[in-house]
């Protein structure tokens, strides 16, 4: 796992950061940094999370993911995706964002992967589930963002709590892992029910007004 966090961002770009935190930084989608997503999404341990079937998959199946993903985004502006990156060496280590946007109800669905192994445990996934909720919230406008997270996923039932989730309800026994069937577990968090902005008040707060002299 060493190996993996010893590759580094490709030194001719300079990781473009959109919303910055104390420990992450959220970033747009770079195409460059396929091989990144392509290491996290052969993880097995990574896919049973996410709910997705464990295959082996390419670094040419990614890139072409990639460019469906970005074809996607253009065409139905209901999906928003950010990179992941360690703030103190700028190194990419997930990915999150929001999806199903419906700008006129004000809701979204919330999802993040913290791809990179030794970057778990460290609350950087809480703070990127936080900066995401202050951009839904404080950004956008949005009122209710919910996700799902399946019942053995303990850290990340963890992190969304802490982050400021809410279990609203379950679809009992419909997850199979493990030779067990486990509940997908549904929460949500409302912006009546947010807390201090950590970034983005202060970056759409409205210009003082100049006092004539």
């Amino acid at each position: 796992m060493e190996e993996n966090r010893s590759n580094k961002t490709p030194e001719s770009t300079t990781p473009l950061f959109n919303i910055i935190g104390e420990k992450v930084a959220l970033g747009p989608l770079r195409k460059d940094l396929a091989p990144y997503c392509n290491r996290w999404y052969n993880d097995l341990r990574t896919l049973s999370r996410l709910g997705e079937t464990p295959l082996p998959w390419t670094l040419e199946q990614e890139e072409q993911r990639y460019e469906k993903l970005i074809a996607r985004i253009a065409r139905n502006g209901t999906e928003i995706v950010f990179l992941v990156y360690e703030r103190s060496s700028g190194n990419p280590i997930g990915i999150t964002g929001l999806d199903e946007v419906d700008m006129r109800n004000r809701t979204a669905d919330f999802g993040i992967s913290i791809g990179e192994p030794d970057a778990r445990g460290k609350g950087y996934g809480t703070e990127s589930t936080q900066l995401v909720l202050d951009y839904a919230f404080i950004g956008l406008g949005l009122h209710n963002v919910k996700l799902s997270v399946f019942e053995f996923n303990l850290a990340g039932i963890r992190t969304y709590t802490k982050a400021g989730f809410k279990e609203f309800g379950r679809q009992r026994e419909s997850i199979f892992m493990g030779g067990k069937l486990w509940d997908n577990i549904f929460m949500e968090c409302l912006s009546t029910e947010w807390g201090p902005s950590p970034v983005l008040a202060q970056v759409f707060k409205p210009d003082d007004s100049r006092q004539s002299p």
